[in-house]
């Protein structure tokens, strides 16, 4: 069970691990939010892709990816037909309108998750903001104190 303490209650030390450890976590969830800001716009590009093979095309000459980088010619023998990777190295035949439903329900899932996420970085900036404030009012209280004797 997690115990909760006032940060107020904290030194300045304690406070200073708390901030590191939120900035951290800060930094692990937007670079969690770029990769799937990333993955979303895989998915969109497919469904561009998806809506490029026309039955028009039969028989066209294009350009088939082996890797991200790698490209070998090949003729477009099915256009009524797509291969879809479906994850962890398995793919999968399908009509190009289930290939479209199938991108646009990873963008749709990946959307949700981004907009979690989203709230979940700002509840934690909010965090780090409240602990900067109470570091700054605690140096401001300690500044104050060291005045105080001399004057």
């Amino acid at each position: 069970m997690a115990q909760q303490v006032n940060i107020t209650d904290l030194d300045l030390p304690q406070l200073a691990d708390v901030r590191r450890q939120l900035e951290e976590e800060l930094n692990h969830l937007t670079n969690s939010f770029t990769q799937l800001k990333q993955a979303q716009t895989k998915f969109k590009n497919c469904i561009e892709n998806v809506g490029e093979i026309k039955p028009a095309n039969k028989g066209k000459t294009i350009l088939v990816p082996l890797t991200n980088s790698l490209y070998v010619p090949g003729k477009l023998s099915d256009p009524e037909h797509v291969i879809v990777d479906v994850g962890t190295g398995y793919f999968v035949q399908k009509t190009r309108p289930q290939a479209v439903k199938h991108y646009t329900a990873k963008v749709q899932y990946i959307q949700g998750n981004l907009e979690t996420l989203q709230e979940t970085i700002s509840k934690k900036q909010d965090n780090v903001n409240s602990v900067i404030n109470v570091m700054q009012a605690k140096l401001q209280q300690q500044q104050q104190q060291q005045q105080a004797p001399a004057s």
